[in-house]
């Protein structure tokens, strides 16, 4: 199969071309630094609040963290109102905060999309169009890309407009997660929508994003939709050797075999030493918590010793656990496949009329959260 030549968004060549996605909770500076050492082209922050940013929230601040040797340190901004956005986006650009700038229009938690803001807000094509228009002209050379899902639901599809409008206003990439937002993270990604968007927008790369779990798919997405590289979300969860895997088969090299219970245990306690570095050792350990039954996925490691890890608090007890472990037990074929979050689909909190006249782009009362991080 073909695979594409090196992506470029703005000045950065991304190669190979994989991106990961924001996450909230989890693309801290900690996570992003494990994910680099195993390879990819770039790496995205949590949601970055408009707002708390522009007021300086001392939480907000603290999650803009960049590893000292991180380039480009690329950050994803969340605003629904564009005078918040520009100025935010003067900030960036005037404090040398980021080097790249991703717009979420993507999230589809209810206290989000109740705002207006997320996956709701392409669907109010003038204010989204004010919105990136804001963003790339504050931005002056760091490039601005957007992220997007295929619309509301199935009556209230909008990529392909999203696509276009954020084209038209400068954005130097879009990427596509294949889903709408009552989906969630539910179902299947619809790959085909994301073949039709590159139809539509022929003068900025497009990305692909939804149930990218391994590195054929990846290879598979691409081959499907002619998208010039891929999002990479939940599918490295407890498993950023994931990087390592895409980086190999976007290269036609062989993908190397998965990693033993010993290997993974050292990534996990490399992953912990980050954590401790970033938020001090209590709140690092505690963070590190959700991550267990990832890396553990698929593993025969027995229920008391899973629940001893989920209440980890020291390096010291993390390194006792390790211990336990037969470090010579292979990687097993059923760790491959779907993890993190998947949920149901449920149908999405707009505020109230939302639907009504799609051009209209009064921001509404209230919507500008303070909250980073999704």
């Amino acid at each position: 199969m073909s695979v594409p030549s090196t992506l470029k968004i703005g000045p950065f060549a991304v190669d190979p071309p994989v991106v990961l996605a924001p996450m909230a909770g989890i693309t801290n500076v900690a996570f992003r630094q494990l994910c680099r050492r195993y390879g990819a082209g770039l790496y995205v922050c949590e949601m970055i609040t408009a707002r708390a940013l522009v007021e300086r929230d001392a939480m907000t601040m603290h999650m803009i963290t960049f590893d000292e040797d991180e380039h480009p340190r690329s950050m994803q901004l969340y605003g629904v109102d564009p005078k918040n956005v520009g100025e935010a986006t003067k900030m960036i650009v005037d404090e040398n905060l980021a080097d790249h700038m991703d717009m979420n229009f993507g999230c589809p938690v209810p206290k989000v999309t109740r705002k207006g803001g997320g996956a709701a807000l392409p669907y109010k094509r003038e204010l989204f169009r004010q919105i990136v228009r804001a963003a790339v002209r504050n931005a002056g050379d760091m490039p601005v890309t957007v992220k997007f899902r295929i619309g509301i639901d199935d009556d209230h599809l909008t990529y392909l407009d999203a696509g276009r409008i954020a084209a038209d206003e400068g954005a130097q990439a879009v990427a596509l997660h294949a889903r709408t937002a009552s989906q969630r993270y539910s179902g299947k990604a619809d790959w085909t929508a994301i073949a039709r968007l590159k139809e539509a927008v022929t003068s900025i790369p497009v990305l692909g994003n939804g149930d990218i779990f391994s590195a054929q798919d990846a290879l598979d997405m691409v081959a499907r939709t002619g998208c010039d590289g891929v999002v990479v979300g939940r599918g490295c969860l407890g498993r950023p050797w994931l990087f390592r895997d895409l980086q190999a088969a976007f290269r036609g090299e062989p993908i190397p075999a998965g990693p033993s219970l010993g290997e993974v245990a050292e990534v996990l306690r490399t992953h912990a030493e980050l954590l401790a570095a970033h938020y001090g050792e209590d709140k690092g350990l505690r963070d590190l918590r959700k991550h267990m039954a990832w890396y553990w996925h698929g593993f025969p490691v027995g229920g008391d010793t899973r629940r001893a890890f989920a209440m980890v608090s020291s390096l010291q007890q993390l390194d006792d656990l390790i211990g336990q472990l037969d470090p010579t037990v292979p990687f097993p074929e059923h760790a491959e496949g779907p993890r993190g979050r998947q949920g149901s689909a449920a149908k999405v909190v707009l505020p109230e009329g939302w639907l009504d006249d799609p051009e209209d782009a009064t921001v509404p009362a209230g919507a500008d959260v303070m909250h980073s991080g999704g």
